[in-house]
């Protein structure tokens, strides 16, 4: 399990076109990609499973819990990206709610865009 960040202070600054945002750029792929979003209540739980494919999870509201294989929990929050790979085994877990987004492909690298919270 490695924990990325796509927080405001990790974006460029996009005036191209008379625009004006900051992009935190996520992940980019060229083969079929599953996006999905994912609406935990208090005390909600994505059950502990393995992955089926790489998969990223970006914490957009709430904070939470995440663990990988290892029984450790690490606390995670808007703007944390949580990447487990193909058949790793893990569990999401919030007290208070949660909403992610959810990528899910055969290729994901997080590593390109993001910024390395926790390896």
């Amino acid at each position: 399990m490695k924990i990325y960040s796509f927080r405001k202070e990790e974006g460029k600054k996009i005036t191209k076109y008379d625009s004006n945002f900051i992009m935190s750029r996520i992940i980019q792929s060229e083969k079929p990609v599953h996006v999905g979003c994912m609406h935990l209540e208090k005390n909600g739980v994505i059950g502990y499973h393995q992955a089926v494919v790489p998969q990223l999870l970006l914490i957009m509201n709430g904070e939470g819990l995440v663990r990988g294989e290892r029984d450790e929990y690490i606390k995670v929050q808007s703007g944390d990206a949580v990447f487990w790979e193909k058949d790793e085994w893990h569990e999401t877990k919030t007290d208070l709610g949660l909403t992610a987004i959810v990528i899910e492909s055969e290729e994901l690298n997080p590593d390109s865009f993001m910024a390395l919270r926790i390896n």
